[in-house]
């Protein structure tokens, strides 16, 4: 077998294949074995029936395309491998020349990784919020403690911002009432936004007993989107207590002795979550600098199959799970159609470059994935899908996405070395150390730009790693050698 390459951009090749005939021997005994199987023949046993009587009764033609098609893949990676190239996705492949007892000559066009050159990155400075609690923030956290050991007590008053009430609802939209459109008993907090517009002042100033009607937008169910006259009726109006804030209350609500002690703790976790945004911030700000140094040419088609799984598993998974469509979507965030189109590519073009970019620093550096790393993202990646380490790591298994997990840890890593490299201040000027957080930080911020959700965005993130589907080649020789 001869191949050549021909590039026609910076992330498309033409592969040019030249198989000598003898070197379809294999795939020719294979596939008159297989149409034996196939086929009846008067007078023979089935499977016993010849080559010449096949090539009589059913044509040379019939068994070259399924020798062509056997042989193929093979000799495309042959041919990838030879070159040294990393494709991407699905080639297109054109049978050129097909000469029984000669030659096969084919083509076929690929995307492939574009050689990317990092240059020194050293030099990267970045500034993040600086950590600063305030007497004002740990207040704010104690009281938000406080409100979750309310209790509640009926009165017999008209209802008032904060009281709780126990309501029945009913909506119709055209006059008629939603097959899903009734509750009774529900709970609901006035003020707290959790319902339906306008229902807090449709409640407020009724009894126990009292009723009200009010017009409201449906955020779910069967009507979601459309107007509905709402009617409301209030069994039950409940004050909230809030207890005291003093040493009983932290003895109540934490493992505390005095209100002190449960200040300072909580003063200490506000530090704790300001200090891993700040990390965060840091590893997406380090990023973005990154990716302005390095030019990366992007494929056309990866970038068309990662914009369409992000509109897929927006529109299908997550807006799905809520009820809206996308226009809907695009009403409440107040984008139109073409800043949403806009915004999707942006991030799509974004979350490739990273790979790539990231990619390329893993083979620089020579960076490994050991188990441990492996395990410690595998529990973190469950925790993050509601799943059990177990459940999640044989959903990974059985969906081959293993190498896709050690991708992600590898990046992860290429990533917290640059910002090891990098100088990060705080608004005061103050030099960050992000050492003991910089590497988990660092996958989680890689993993958040490089795709939507990395299990739903599987076959996006497949195509990046560069997998060579053998049944895609043999699905498109099968298109050509049928025509």
């Amino acid at each position: 077998m001869k191949s050549a390459v021909e590039t026609l951009n910076p992330t498309r090749v033409r592969l040019t294949v030249e198989v000598p005939f003898e070197e379809l021997k294999d795939s020719l005994d294979a596939a008159y074995k297989k149409i034996n199987q196939q086929v009846t023949v008067k007078g023979f046993r089935k499977g016993k029936v010849p080559a010449r009587v096949i090539d009589q009764r059913f044509g040379r033609g019939a068994v070259l395309e399924e020798a062509v098609n056997d042989a193929l893949p093979k000799f495309y990676t042959d041919a990838v491998n030879e070159a040294e190239l990393s494709p991407l996705g699905q080639p297109e492949v054109d049978i050129t020349e097909l000469k029984d007892g000669e030659t096969l000559n084919f083509t076929a066009e690929v995307d492939i990784r574009p050689a990317i050159e990092i240059p020194d990155y050293s030099g990267i400075e970045v500034e993040v919020d600086a950590v600063e609690v305030t007497d004002e923030d740990v207040e704010k956290s104690v009281e938000q403690l406080r409100e979750r050991f309310a209790s509640t007590s009926p009165v017999e008053r008209a209802a008032e911002d904060g009281d709780v009430v126990t309501i029945d609802l009913e909506a119709k939209v055209d006059g008629e009432v939603l097959e899903d459109g009734v509750a009774n008993g529900v709970s609901y907090t006035i003020g707290s936004g959790e319902l339906l517009d306008g229902i807090d002042d449709a409640v407020k100033g009724l009894e126990a007993g009292g009723e009200a009607t009010f017009t409201s937008e449906l955020k779910g169910g069967s009507a979601a989107g459309k107007e509905a006259e709402v009617t409301v009726k209030v069994s039950q109006v409940a004050a909230r207590e809030l207890p005291e804030l003093d040493d009983e209350f932290a003895q109540l609500a934490s493992e505390f002795d005095t209100l002190e002690e449960l200040k300072a703790d909580s003063r200490k976790r506000l530090e704790n979550m300001k200090q891993y945004d700040q990390a965060t911030q840091a590893q997406e700000r380090v990023l973005e600098k990154l990716l302005e140094l390095v030019e990366v040419p992007v494929p056309e088609k990866l970038l068309e199959d990662e914009i369409n799984t992000r509109k897929h598993n927006l529109e299908h998974h997550q807006l799905g799970q809520m009820g809206l469509d996308l226009a809907k979507y695009l009403e409440i965030q107040g984008k139109t159609e073409e800043e949403f189109e806009t915004e999707t590519r942006e991030a799509a073009v974004k979350g490739i470059k990273t790979q790539f970019v990231l990619d390329e620093l893993v083979k620089q550096e020579k960076l490994n994935v050991n188990q441990e790393e492996l395990t410690e993202h595998l529990m973190r990646r469950a925790a993050s899908s509601g799943m059990s380490p177990d459940q999640f790591a044989q959903a990974v298994v059985e969906q081959g996405q293993v190498p896709l997990l050690v991708g992600e840890v590898a990046r992860g890593k290429a990533l917290a070395s640059v910002v090891e490299k990098a100088t990060v201040k705080d608004t005061n000027g103050e030099i960050v150390d992000l050492e003991d957080e910089e590497e988990d930080e660092a996958t989680e911020s890689a993993e958040a730009t490089e795709s939507a959700e990395a299990t739903e965005s599987a076959e996006a993130t497949e195509s990046a790693e560069g997998a060579e589907q053998a049944g895609a080649t043999e699905s498109a020789a099968e298109e050509k050698t049928e025509g």
